[in-house]
């Protein structure tokens, strides 16, 4: 650790950059903690290929866990940049298209239905593979009564009592079956609804390449990355690395596993779910985060072509302006695949350059990517509930101390 931060030293001096012009960082992780938004949270920022900030505030109170780098986090919708970087990969190599059928790959979904007014009616569209890599499908998240196959909100939840088993499959077939089976909320292709689009995607993956959704990961990112602690499962000696989770919702307020056994992460399990099942820590998943600010490359090795990251901060979609307080936050930007891209940033309360791209996971993992400064910031924590205005003040704070 000394060493670490002589070399952070020698690295702000060459920037003209000092400690104490990251105190105001420093000072707003505890704020977050002081304002009850989040535990313990560590922060880094990357710029010009070095890091630059590296900061751990632990909260000191009781029923938290201290961070360490190795601290593992479920990254929930983090993990939906990753799935799709994997398809990407496949995009590359020809084995799939874009406007390629689902069907094609997956006979479930032939033949599906959609609500309309009241009415389940066939549909005319065909659900194609870029419905699903841009949450195009018509399926959304899904509360009770399907809390049990397809996850949802914490309905009725308490500290006393977990909640039920969200997670009740063991294979990713059986999951995708279950979903075709249910009608889609509209014509595929006409709207935009956040929801299991990506999860769907893991089986498209295991499909195509005759491997586990995880198998392929890691063979084509998570190892070339060197992000050995990055995978959908824990053993026994890693749950004593698991963070636990702060929350201040509703009528819990305190630090909690008990909210988390709707997640199994068992090793035998065969459930990947490509949009939000990931488990990662700080110091894997800025190698990915490093990968996409060097558009496709980590040590010098070619992960994804520079075309593939085009195409992931293109614009796919508008952010409806019906999202509403979920996603006022967003105001000038647009929908690539997995991130919001900044297109306006004369309308963007972080201050950020044009271009800027980023996600987030619903325990308040946030990373963003500001291709222009080279640089990208990357926060984790456990907590809820989850607010865009954690990475806007992030953005913002690093924004007034780095060009």
């Amino acid at each position: 650790m000394k060493q670490l931060l002589i070399t952070i030293a020698a690295i702000l001096l060459f920037k003209n950059l000092s400690f104490g012009q990251f105190e105001k960082l420093r000072d707003l992780q505890q704020q977050f903690i002081d304002d009850e938004r989040t535990g313990s949270n560590i922060m880094m920022v990357f710029q010009d290929g070095e890091t630059i900030y590296r900061h751990t505030q632990n909260s000191g109170k009781k029923g938290d866990k201290d961070i360490q780098g190795d601290t593992i986090f479920p990254v929930y919708s983090m993990t939906k940049p990753i799935t799709i970087a994997g398809m990407l990969l496949l995009h590359e190599k020809g084995l799939v298209k874009w406007d390629d059928p689902v069907s094609k790959y997956i006979p479930y979904f032939t033949n599906l239905k959609y609500k309309n007014d009241g009415k389940i009616l066939p549909c005319k569209n065909e659900l194609r593979v870029i419905h699903l890599m841009t949450h195009r499908s018509g399926y959304r998240y899904y509360g009770q009564p399907l809390l049990q196959k397809f996850g949802g909100g914490a309905g009725g939840a308490s500290f006393e009592e977990p909640q039920p088993n969200q997670i009740k499959y063991n294979n990713l077939d059986d999951f995708v079956k279950d979903v075709a089976a249910q009608p889609l909320e509209f014509e595929p292709g006409t709207q935009y609804q956040y929801g299991i689009s990506n999860d769907i995607l893991g089986r498209l993956v295991e499909v195509i390449t005759g491997k586990s959704f995880y198998g392929y990961l890691k063979e084509t990112l998570l190892d070339p990355l060197e992000m050995h602690d990055t995978k959908f499962h824990l053993t026994r000696d890693e749950w004593d690395r698991y963070q636990v989770m702060y929350i201040n919702a509703d009528n819990l307020k305190g630090f909690t596993y008990l909210l988390d056994s709707h997640w199994t992460f068992k090793e035998g399990n065969h459930a990947h779910f490509g949009g939000g099942g990931l488990l990662s820590t700080i110091n894997d998943y800025s190698k990915f985060c490093e990968m996409l600010l060097n558009r496709g490359t980590f040590k010098g090795k070619r992960i994804l072509s520079e075309t593939s990251i085009d195409q992931m901060t293109s614009k796919w979609v508008e952010i409806p302006e019906s999202d509403g307080s979920n996603y006022k936050d967003l105001s000038g930007c647009y929908y690539g695949f997995a991130c919001y891209v900044l297109s306006k940033p004369e309308l963007d309360q972080g201050n950020s350059k044009k271009g800027m791209f980023a996600w987030a996971g619903y325990n308040n993992t946030h990373f963003w990517i500001e291709p222009e400064k080279k640089l990208y910031g990357l926060f984790m924590t456990r907590s809820r509930e989850f607010g865009w205005d954690i990475p806007i003040a992030l953005r913002k704070t690093v924004n007034s101390i780095v060009e």
